[in-house]
């Protein structure tokens, strides 16, 4: 049996898909990627910036779904420039100070919607 989630106050799907599932336990988020909330644009502020509005995307997600960012248990970053590696980790490092999810990060040919840093995660309930 599965689930959907979707905040009513976040980012709307770019495409068929859910932006989240519950399912056995664990919460399966669909890639996001750095959209407004509000507006349902894409923001095109720095990189570090883009993974913070990343991050709290997954946060209002999770929470939405029942769970929170500290039953994360992996991430997978997907990256359209390699080159930004270590600024993406300085953002992203704060959000999993005590034990963090195993992750994966790739550098990908192209990302939806032609944008710099995608990210998906999968979670505890």
């Amino acid at each position: 049996m599965k689930e959907r989630i979707f905040p009513s106050d976040g980012p709307p799907p770019v495409g068929p898909y859910s932006p989240g599932i519950k399912a056995n336990g664990f919460i399966f988020l669909s890639g996001q990627i750095p959209l407004d909330p509000a507006s349902g644009q894409l923001f095109e502020g720095s990189i570090e910036d883009q993974v913070h509005l990343i991050m709290k995307n997954i946060s209002l997600l999770l929470e939405t779904g029942g769970s929170s960012l500290e039953k994360v248990v992996k991430t997978t970053i997907f990256l359209a420039d390699l080159a930004n590696f270590q600024a993406v980790n300085g953002a992203y490092g704060g959000y999993f100070a005590d034990v963090p999810p195993a992750r994966s990060t790739v550098q990908a040919a192209a990302l939806p919607m032609g944008v710099d840093v995608e990210i998906e995660v999968i979670a505890l309930e």
